[in-house]
């Protein structure tokens, strides 16, 4: 997979896909006759755990660490296992804090109980034909 759609489809840059590359997170990828890389299918979803660790809180390094314990094929052990301990608490306490922000959000968006619809309420449609005061257009 040349690195474009390697990066359209894990939803990042060619630019982050190079930079990953140099730091470490991501393998160099074998290169085609005419010099292409040719990333594996499986680097999109190792980019797309790079990401989303990045969102919940993990540094390059910490993934970096991540990604070279589950290379190994091993199980983590000791210092490792601790390490990914740790983390997975913190992804998961980052994961609450954004359900509670997805909570507060969701109750503010709703239409007070009884009353009309909010005005960026999605279920509200200013579309011609859509309300009484605005029929469709007739003709073509």
């Amino acid at each position: 997979m040349r690195i474009g759609s390697l990066a359209h489809s894990a939803g990042v840059t060619t630019k982050t896909v190079r930079f990953y590359e140099q730091a470490g997170l991501l393998p160099e990828p074998p290169r085609t006759p005419s010099g292409y890389r040719d990333y594996p299918p499986e680097s999109a979803d190792r980019l797309m755990f790079i990401r989303g660790a990045q969102v919940a809180g993990l540094t390059l390094a910490e993934i970096r660490h991540v990604l070279a314990v589950r290379d190994s094929g091993q199980a983590p052990s000791g210092p490792d296992a601790d390490l990914v301990a740790g983390l997975l608490r913190q992804v998961e306490s980052r994961l609450a804090e954004l359900a509670h922000a997805r909570d507060t959000l969701r109750a503010l968006a709703a239409p007070p109980p009884g009353g009309p619809a909010r005005s960026g309420d999605a279920s509200r449609s200013d579309a011609p034909g859509d309300r009484p005061d605005r029929p469709a257009p007739t003709g073509a």
